[in-house]
């Protein structure tokens, strides 16, 4: 079996975590630069700034799912558009570029890519973004789009372990008993996990997948909080947008959503506070979500 594995390059420019830091992947042409915006001066000297390229401006938007707020832009020159932005837009405390090592990135294929991080942005749904216009995808050579499609696919693997997730894809997959999976699908499959309120007759789905716990759409959630505590917040935000219905009873949610861990979702599906190791079983093997994370561990 070949290796799936990738190797990621990081590189502490100052020395310091929290300072400027580069990214790349073993042969793969592009080149990630982020940084603080205390620290914009240091990046727009940077050669790379100086390059044709998309970039990210990041902050925090406590009140979006994701709690992040996200500008996605293009230029010839990005120091030249990342020094108008400081001036206009408050925003952003963090900035991450993304140009070509060999210099090979024109106009047409930054603004490609431009839109194609817009559209996958939007899809992904774990952000604001800021844009006010969504600029069509542009019309590329055949073997252009191929290089930049393929420019993306690492880009996304990248920038992730920069911290930076949204463009990350959230869980797909499905429960299984709404699909008919042969042999070798099942055996692919992520680990499926079901939390059951018997009194309030309710059932939700969940998911792991690249060491994220989703719950999956179609799942049920109690229709209204009966208690206080650390994700009332986030059950509103998720009401708001739409992720979850509460027109009907149970509550239903519309579509798969990404949680910071299992009782974050075990919390808002009950609607009070819920300890996730306990209230998620997987379907497989009866556990709960905690003695399945430490099935293989020597006692």
């Amino acid at each position: 079996m070949a290796a799936s594995g990738k190797s990621v390059r990081l590189f502490l420019v100052d020395g310091t975590p929290g300072g400027l830091v580069t990214a790349e992947i073993m042969n793969w042409t592009g080149h990630l630069l982020a940084g603080p915006r205390s620290d914009l001066l240091a990046l727009l000297r940077r050669e790379e700034a100086r390059r044709t390229g998309v970039y990210l401006l990041l902050g925090d938007a406590p009140d979006s799912i994701g709690g992040t707020q996200v500008y996605i832009g293009e230029g010839d020159d990005i120091s030249t558009r990342l020094t108008s932005h400081a001036r206009e837009k408050d925003f952003w405390e963090r900035a991450v570029l993304l140009t070509s090592k060999d210099a090979n990135l024109t106009k047409a294929h930054a603004r490609y890519l431009e839109s194609r991080f817009l559209q996958i942005a939007r899809d992904a749904q774990r952000s604001e973004i800021v844009n006010g216009t969504a600029p069509p995808l542009i019309a590329l050579p055949e073997g252009d789009v191929s290089d930049m499609e393929y420019f993306i696919t690492q880009a996304l693997i990248a920038l992730p372990v920069l911290g930076v997730n949204v463009l990350r894809a959230t869980a797909t997959s499905t429960h299984p008993a709404a699909n008919v999976s042969d042999d070798h699908q099942v055996s692919q499959s992520p680990p499926q996990f079901t939390m059951q309120q018997p009194r309030e007759g309710l059932t939700a789905h969940a998911t792991e997948v690249d060491g994220e716990f989703a719950v999956l759409s179609g799942s049920q959630a109690r229709r209204k909080q009966v208690g206080g505590g650390s994700y009332v917040g986030l059950r509103e935000r998720l009401e708001r947008d739409g992720t979850i219905d509460t027109t009907t009873d149970p509550a239903l949610f519309t579509k798969n959503q990404v949680f910071a861990s299992p009782s974050a979702a075990a919390a808002v599906v009950a609607g009070r506070s819920a300890n996730g190791r306990t209230s998620w079983v997987e379907d497989s093997t009866g556990l709960t979500y905690g003695a399945w994370q430490n099935r293989d561990l020597e006692v």
